[in-house]
This record gives C-alpha cells, structure tokens and sequence, in this order.
C-alpha cells in the first residue's frame, strides 16, 4: 500500500479519536465482521456487485492496517515470514495444481 495511503487512514482515526477503541481484540473482530460482510456479497450466487465487493474488501485491509499500527508490526516482514512458510509447507513439486491441504500431501 501506498505511504500516502497508509497515512490517510492514520489521519482518519487520529482525526476522530478512534484509537482509544482500536484495541488488538477489536480490530480483530472488526476484520472478521467485514470479512463476513465481504463474504455475503457472494452468498447467493456467483454474480456478485463488484463495487459493494471493493467497498467490504477496504473495511477489510483498513482495519488490518489499524492493527498492524496498533501491534507496532511491519506488513512486508509478516508477509514475507508467511510466504517464507507456505513455500515450505506447499512445495511446487508436490502441490502444483492440487487444491489439498498440506496435511494430506
């Protein structure tokens, strides 16, 4: 993301107060919440509208970045120790078109 980004939607809750309410455990459930809300647009069928989508989907990544502040955590590291994982759990040879969870490789 964007610095620029980043520091819009810092501005956003600093200009309202809002951290005092952004603990770790809320901004947990709020990502799970618009996660869901997300997950609704496709509840019914595979046509969905796309710009409700983009809208679910930025409540989304905003409130990761909120806690992703609050947890003092760098997105690219984090990131990158997951990818770091996946590629050892999910090696190309043994999962290249296969959908099955590493467990049962």
């Amino acid at each position: 993301m964007k610095q620029e980004t980043i520091d819009r939607i810092r501005k956003f809750v600093k200009d309202r107060d809002w951290a005092q309410f952004h603990t770790e455990e809320n901004l947990a459930k709020s990502i799970a919440i618009e996660a869901s809300e997300l997950l609704e647009c496709f509840q019914w069928s595979s046509e969905y509208d796309e710009q409700h989508v983009k809208e679910e989907l930025a409540d989304v990544i905003i409130y990761c970045q909120d806690l992703l502040d609050r947890m003092h955590l760098d997105v690219d590291e984090i990131v990158n120790m997951k990818m770091d994982m996946n590629e050892k759990k999910y090696p190309v040879e043994k999962v290249c078109g296969n959908a099955k969870k590493y467990t049962e490789l």
